[in-house]
């Protein structure tokens, strides 16, 4: 297949959280449409299997897969992981080829803002840490990748998002705040990098069963009410937003930028 039927051939993308979840549907699912893969991941010996899985997949796909074990809000490891990006992409002949830029962290603090005991309460340390991993940490990765001239016209900037960003479950106050954070970020990045070419847009998925979600107290009743109410009677999948984010990486989604784009089957407009 030429370039015509497969506009994305040979591309790169990088995912932040590449290994469970969104970015393990999402590194898969553009592997399948022809681009090779820089995954970021923070996994223990006990989870690497997986990862040692998705990276088989995206080879059998005649794909390569550069995965880095490391956290991608240290700002000392994201200068590491750029420079071996950079030597990767100009030994391979593909200098400033990463279209696709997918910031799916998920990891925060989930305790209540207020309780009867206050060392029960979320503190400072851990409500700043879940900001700046899962809100913050995506303008400094757009930033370092733009002004190393890794991505240029036709890029794509994707942020993973959720209903919680503007409604309220006990114990998601600290994850919600950085959802909103993250929305607003994504708009700003929109204003800033439509003269560059770039893309940039927020993925609202509906409830779906990841290995974050399970992490929150509650998410069992969670997972219930949001089957109930689903015009699709089901819950959203992980694949249902990969599929949704290669639809929007395609040259022709060019012009949708600066929105909070639901891939629920429906699940917020009855919600």
């Amino acid at each position: 297949m030429g370039t015509e039927t497969r506009p994305l051939e040979g591309d790169w993308a990088l995912i932040l959280g590449a290994s469970s979840g969104f970015g393990e549907a999402t590194a898969i699912e553009l592997a399948s449409l022809g681009m090779h893969i820089f995954g970021v991941h923070l996994d223990r010996k006990g989870t690497l299997q997986n990862v040692e899985r998705i990276t088989g997949q995206i080879r059998a796909a005649g794909r390569e897969a550069v995965f880095f074990n490391a956290n991608a809000a240290d700002a000392e490891k994201r200068q590491e992981i750029l420079n071996e990006m950079e030597t990767h992409l100009k030994a391979t002949g593909r200098p400033g080829m990463v279209r696709v830029l997918l910031h799916s962290l998920a990891f925060g603090t989930l305790k209540p803002l207020i309780t009867k005991a206050p060392a029960d309460a979320i503190n400072k340390p851990q409500l700043e840490m879940t900001l700046d991993v899962m809100a913050n940490s995506l303008v400094y990765w757009v930033q370092d990748v733009v002004a190393r001239q890794l991505m240029g016209h036709g890029g794509r900037v994707f942020a993973m998002t959720s209903a919680g960003g503007a409604r309220v479950w006990q114990t998601y106050g600290a994850v919600s705040a950085a959802k909103a954070a993250l929305e607003s970020h994504i708009r700003q990045l929109t204003l800033e990098l439509a003269p560059l070419g770039i893309t940039a847009n927020t993925i609202m998925a509906g409830v779906t069963d990841t290995p974050a979600l399970r992490k929150i107290p509650g998410s069992d009743e969670m997972k219930t009410m949001a089957q109930a109410r689903n015009p699709g009677h089901r819950l959203t999948t992980p694949k249902d937003v990969a599929q949704a984010i290669g639809l929007l990486s395609h040259p022709k989604a060019q012009w949708i930028t600066g929105n909070v784009i639901c891939v629920d089957g429906g699940e917020f407009i009855v919600g």
